[in-house]
């Protein structure tokens, strides 16, 4: 489970202080895909930088599986990172003298991962990339950077999948293609999914959607209508 308490971030602008995120209460349960929508500058991007622990609040607490991060070294935080939180960037943010596999290879091996090479391979075969395990960014699309970097964020088995506009730079048919990839992984994973978006369709297909506008949430919603007891309860823990 995810939590946050009363969490703000302000940043200096100029002689002044500028809110990015005003006091903001969250809880998001385990194996949830929650999209997350607003516009430019309305502090999505903020607030998963604060969730992967990337950034720190200026108040409030966040903690993950009860455990607050906002207390934790960077080593620390690096450890959680590895163990339980993958992120895919809209950028993809790929080192350009790794191949496809390598890439793959290099957080396993950080984390002392085992069967590193069959697990590396099997990764790229779930995101249709087996043929192109040898080649290095330059020689590979936009979509099949963006699906190596799904498999990298899938590479120690995190049980939290950040993904920050990971469309964005693809044309629609990619960019329909990469969201597919992202919510199987997380289904077949029981992963939680937490999609920041500016498309509206997509985030249709999340199991909530929270929208935001200056830094506040103005809309937070569950996309199937809670009926039977279990999802009153889930209903009653995520607003309460």
């Amino acid at each position: 489970m995810i939590e946050l308490f009363n969490v703000s971030k302000q940043v200096p602008s100029g002689s002044e202080t500028l809110t990015i995120l005003h006091s903001l209460n969250l809880t998001i349960l385990d194996g949830q895909f929650i999209s997350i929508v607003g516009p430019s500058g309305s502090g999505k991007s903020t607030l998963l930088g604060l969730i992967a622990g990337l950034d720190a609040p200026t108040a409030g607490d966040i903690r993950i599986d009860g455990e607050s991060i906002v207390t934790m070294n960077e080593d620390a935080l690096a450890r959680l990172r590895g163990k339980k939180i993958g992120f895919v960037f809209q950028s993809f943010h790929l080192i350009p003298s790794l191949t496809a596999l390598e890439k793959v290879l290099v957080p396993m091996e950080i984390a002392g991962v085992s069967n590193e090479p069959l697990r590396a391979r099997q990764l790229l075969v779930d995101v249709d990339l087996t043929a192109r395990a040898s080649h290095y960014p330059s020689q590979l699309s936009g979509g099949e950077q963006q699906r190596v970097a799904i498999a990298r964020a899938f590479a120690n088995d995190p049980s939290i999948l950040l993904a920050d506009e990971p469309t964005g730079n693809l044309d629609s048919y990619n960019g329909r293609h990469i969201f597919d990839l992202i919510v199987e992984i997380h289904q077949r994973r029981s992963a939680t999914l937490i999609l920041v978006t500016h498309d509206h369709n997509l985030a249709e297909h999340a199991d909530r959607s929270i929208a935001l506008s200056d830094g506040r949430v103005v809309d937070d919603r569950l996309r199937l209508v809670p009926s039977t007891t279990e999802n009153r309860d889930i209903a009653e823990v995520i607003h309460s």
